[in-house]
């Protein structure tokens, strides 16, 4: 939800606020933007997989009737739930980019506060990097990355010459240059339409075997709550490393690696 049209601080996407309410209808309409440029392209079929939060933003009632939902948080594979081999192409609309990039709206990766920097196989990712080693374990290729202009830039760093759609130019972190939400409609309409065309052109992302995910916490206490876990190896007083051969196997060990760190503390997204 950090990379919707307009949204530039926390209060636009923590549940319980005016803001946020406001904003859950910005990110409807972009997800429907997408969904029509989607089919516009040749698509029959749309998944939804709400991904922000407690994952209960998307208004279903507002929702293209032709998308099914995913909503609610508990999810094995977490923001790429519903994704397998039967599907054609992912689509990442509202992201942003990884923790400590400058100038890009509440840059962060996963539990922000909790969670400095991850790795995957010595790479350093954000969501984008974690979510599409999800997607390309089951060969479905991201097409469209939609958010700030930094988002779109890494998106395109990591998968290439996908269509990438820039509906903010980030200033600092809670500060950006907004495009109109009537331009920047059309422009995800059309970003779509144009990676559903183009679908045979982009690879999926596959991580080599085995797996290594390196994690980076804000404190000690969190690291040390993380080793916990006997699968999960010292590699710094901050920093834990854990392998898998199996791409999946090693993301639910890395989901269950920072939901057992969280406890230390209550953690925050952002």
């Amino acid at each position: 939800m950090e990379g919707v049209s307009g949204v530039v601080a926390h209060d636009d996407t923590k549940p319980g606020t005016a803001a946020y309410e406001r904003f859950r209808k910005v990110m409807t309409d972009e997800v429907n933007a997408a969904i029509e440029g989607a089919f516009e392209g040749g698509f029959d079929k749309a998944v939804v997989n709400d991904s922000h939060n407690g994952m209960r933003n998307v208004l279903i009632e507002d929702l293209d009737p032709r998308a099914e939902l995913i909503s609610g948080s508990t999810k094995p594979l977490c923001m790429m739930e519903g994704v397998d081999k039967t599907f054609d192409l992912a689509m990442y609309v509202g992201y942003h980019a990884m923790a400590g990039t400058a100038a890009s709206i509440m840059d962060h990766t996963f539990y922000g506060r909790m969670t400095h920097n991850i790795w995957i196989n010595g790479k350093r990712v954000g969501e984008a990097g974690i979510n599409s080693g999800i997607a390309g374990y089951y060969g479905v290729p991201v097409g469209l990355i939609t958010g700030d202009d930094k988002a779109v830039k890494q998106g395109r760093e990591l998968h290439g010459d996908i269509e990438g759609v820039v509906v903010k130019y980030g200033i600092d972190k809670y500060v950006a240059r907004c495009l109109p939400l009537s331009t920047t409609r059309l422009m995800i309409r059309e970003g779509a339409k144009k990676a559903a065309e183009r679908r045979k052109d982009f690879k999926p992302l596959k991580y080599s075997s085995p797996v290594t995910f390196k994690v980076e916490f804000a404190t000690a206490s969190e690291a040390a709550r993380a080793r916990l876990i006997p699968l999960v190896k010292d590699a710094g007083p901050r920093v834990v490393t854990l392998t898998q051969n199996d791409y999946i196997d090693a993301f639910h060990l890395y989901l269950g690696v920072i939901s057992l760190a969280g406890t230390v503390q209550d953690p925050a997204f952002g």
